[in-house]
């Protein structure tokens, strides 16, 4: 497997520090910096766009060229971006590279945003979007959740809600360093990371809380999905970069969800950050591990 040198490494992490910093900023500014840093990065080409509107939100067919037009299997993406930035233009590369290794189309949703809106509006548009695929005649089976960040924490909750209500619930997901906990914040890698990562932190990770809860109360459990009952989910792909600071609370949700008898994979990748997967085109291991991600995704909707 290729990797990484050092060098690059460490060059990589002191210009997300720049680039992706959105401690004491406004929230129009995280999203243009967000979004100029995103458009900087290098695409793939041979994509097929639509954009469509499902009961009045924004969202984006995505598919690689060799992907049929008729294709049926669906990928329903939950971007992320800390409950308050992320759509289809800053994840369309990501979308498109996981299509493109998936041989499936992916349904990226801008689900509303906070500070704008507040919970439980980003949950809602998420399982909104879920339902409409179902009555588009598309199976649970057929469908395949997935979620980067704040976007992974969106898919469990997603997940855990299908499941209490007795939805149809869909063939797997694969969360890219998703949040498990924004209630309580006792992960360990909160504090053995802090030099590490270049991009979360406990004040961060408690701000997205923040923006997105608002003066909720009391506060909802199901924002903390590693703590839930965990049985009856369908299979977990888990990706974490061993030097983010969600690490352990990404290894705990694998523990509790196999604990409660659900099929996991975890992958804990070396030197890695918070979605590294992004920088694929520029970093080997964005490129494996979405070659990774297409592998599960294929085994769970075509095998």
């Amino acid at each position: 497997m290729n990797s990484s040198s050092m060098e690059m490494i460490n060059g990589i992490k002191q210009h997300l520090r720049k680039s992706f910093s959105f401690t004491q900023k406004s929230v129009e500014q995280i999203r243009s910096e967000e979004a100029e840093a995103l458009n900087a990065l290098p695409r793939i080409t041979g994509i097929v766009t639509e954009r469509i509107t499902i009961g009045g939100m924004q969202a984006e067919w995505v598919r690689a060229e060799e992907v049929p037009n008729e294709a049926i299997e669906t990928i329903l993406y939950f971007h992320g971006g800390a409950f308050i930035s992320g759509s289809c233009d800053t994840h369309r590369d990501l979308a498109a590279r996981i299509s493109a290794v998936s041989n499936t189309r992916v349904l990226v949703i801008e689900y509303r945003l906070a500070p704008e809106h507040h919970y439980p509006a980003a949950n809602e548009d998420c399982l909104s979007a879920y339902r409409w695929l179902i009555r588009q005649g598309i199976s649970g089976e057929q469908i395949m959740l997935g979620g980067d960040s704040v976007g992974g924490c969106l898919a469990l909750m997603t997940l855990l809600t299908l499941r209490d209500e007795s939805d149809p619930v869909p063939s797997g997901a694969f969360l890219l360093s998703p949040h498990t906990d924004f209630l309580n914040f006792e992960s360990a890698s909160y504090r053995t990371r802090a030099e590490l990562d270049p991009l979360g932190s406990l004040d961060s990770s408690k701000l997205c809380a923040d923006y997105y809860l608002g003066s909720t109360q009391p506060k909802p459990e199901i924002m903390s999905p590693v703590n839930q009952t965990l049985h009856g989910l369908p299979p977990l792909f888990i990706q974490v970069g061993d030097h983010e600071v969600l690490l352990d609370e990404c290894v705990l949700l694998a523990e509790r969800a196999e604990a409660a008898g659900v099929t996991v994979t975890l992958e804990i990748w070396d030197h890695m950050w918070c979605v590294f997967q992004r920088l694929a085109g520029i970093l080997p291991e964005g490129d494996q591990a979405i070659q990774h991600i297409g592998s599960f995704v294929r085994s769970r909707l075509y095998e």
